[in-house]
């Protein structure tokens, strides 16, 4: 399975998995979950991307961010989505638990803070984040922030 995952740079990615994960992004995020703004942001630029290809299909893909760009002092993990044909098949814990590695990777010994969806809430707890702060809007849908400490 992991030979399927990558976790690059912007400039590292090709423009087929560029298409691919603005496509995948675009389908979920402004389609599906009707949130009408612009996905592609900013922080795509200094961030790794991460996804994880299925028989030729981007089935899942999320961004990591280094401390100090979306959190003063926390990495982040963000744009976590899992194509809707494929969400029944473990893709998502598999490319969560794939953007932790790689954050402990670059970033030891800083945690980690996410937006979580707040129906996901006790999907990212399985990882080890809990709940901070209350509950928010961020583009129509409730958001909860949660933070995930470091293991020692």
């Amino acid at each position: 399975m992991r030979d399927n995952l990558y976790c690059k740079t912007l400039n590292e990615l090709t423009g087929l998995e560029v298409f691919d994960i603005l496509q995948l992004r675009s389908s979920v995020f402004v389609v599906e979950q009707k949130c009408i703004y612009l996905d592609a942001d900013e922080k795509d630029k200094s961030s790794h991307h991460i996804g994880f290809y299925k028989n030729g299909i981007l089935v899942a893909c999320t961004r990591i961010l280094a401390p100090g760009i979306s959190y003063d002092n926390y990495s982040s993990i963000g744009r976590v989505c899992t194509h809707i044909d494929y969400r029944t098949l473990n893709f998502g814990r598999t490319i969560v638990q794939y953007s932790i590695e790689c954050l402990e990777e670059r970033y030891k010994n800083i945690p980690i803070k996410i937006s979580a969806q707040s129906y996901l809430i006790n999907f990212y707890s399985e990882f080890g984040f809990e709940v901070v702060g209350n509950e928010y809007l961020e583009d129509g849908i409730p958001h909860t922030g949660m933070i995930r400490n470091v293991k020692y």
